[in-house]
């Protein structure tokens, strides 16, 4: 019985780490320590990569990467898991739901009232070191959705959207509960994005140019 209450508590310890890990509001503080600005007040008032790069490229590409590591420092830590008798298919289930913890971490930051991003670069970074392979064929689906119908939103719905189809045509996991996890952070990756869902149906959504005024 106690053994069984410590394993519970590294667990829930592993948990809380990642998801204040996922909350390092990374976009938000290099924008206000670089520029003096609250990304939050302009262009969709995202604290991720996309949005902080209409401030600046390089601190966009800086926050991809941080946001990024994020995600896959949280898995790491869970796959660090001492055990306690815990089986691959056990440790495999926690690292699936810090995956998703540093993903609910980085949309809902306890230290900005819960107003985070989106969650795709925390995602990325997690799912690098959860299914990398996976996670090749999704930026290949990335690439080629935003090169065809150039919108960065509709590539990361989409990709989203078929990532944990990915997972179980590569047999990378059959566990339903691993599946079940990554679903679980599809679907929050595509409700964060209800906003330009709206405007691709409308039409509104803008398109992605590599060109800058």
């Amino acid at each position: 019985m106690a053994r069984a209450r410590e394993s519970m508590q590294r667990v829930i310890l592993i948990l809380v780490t990642s998801y204040l890990l996922g909350a390092i509001p990374f976009g938000y503080l290099l924008v206000r320590i670089f520029r003096g600005e609250d990304v939050r007040h302009s262009g969709s008032g995202n604290i991720g990569a996309t949005n902080v790069s209409r401030k600046s490229p390089a601190l966009g590409a800086l926050t991809l990467l941080l946001d990024a590591a994020n995600g896959f420092f949280a898995v790491a830590i869970a796959a660090a898991y001492p055990g306690l008798g815990a089986s691959d298919m056990r440790i495999h289930r926690l690292m699936a739901a810090s995956a998703l913890f540093a993903i609910i971490g980085h949309m809902f930051p306890l230290w900005l009232g819960f107003r985070g991003g989106k969650g795709v670069a925390t995602a990325l970074g997690a799912l690098v070191r959860l299914a990398p392979l996976a996670v090749l064929v999704a930026i290949a689906i990335f690439i080629l959705t935003v090169l065809v119908f150039r919108r960065i939103s509709l590539g990361s719905i989409v990709t989203a959207a078929l990532f944990p189809t990915i997972v179980w045509l590569l047999n990378l996991s059959r566990d339903p509960w691993v599946l079940l996890l990554i679903g679980i952070a599809a679907l929050l990756i595509i409700a964060r994005h209800y906003q330009n869902i709206l405007r691709l149906l409308s039409g509104e959504e803008p398109t992605f140019s590599v060109r800058r005024k």
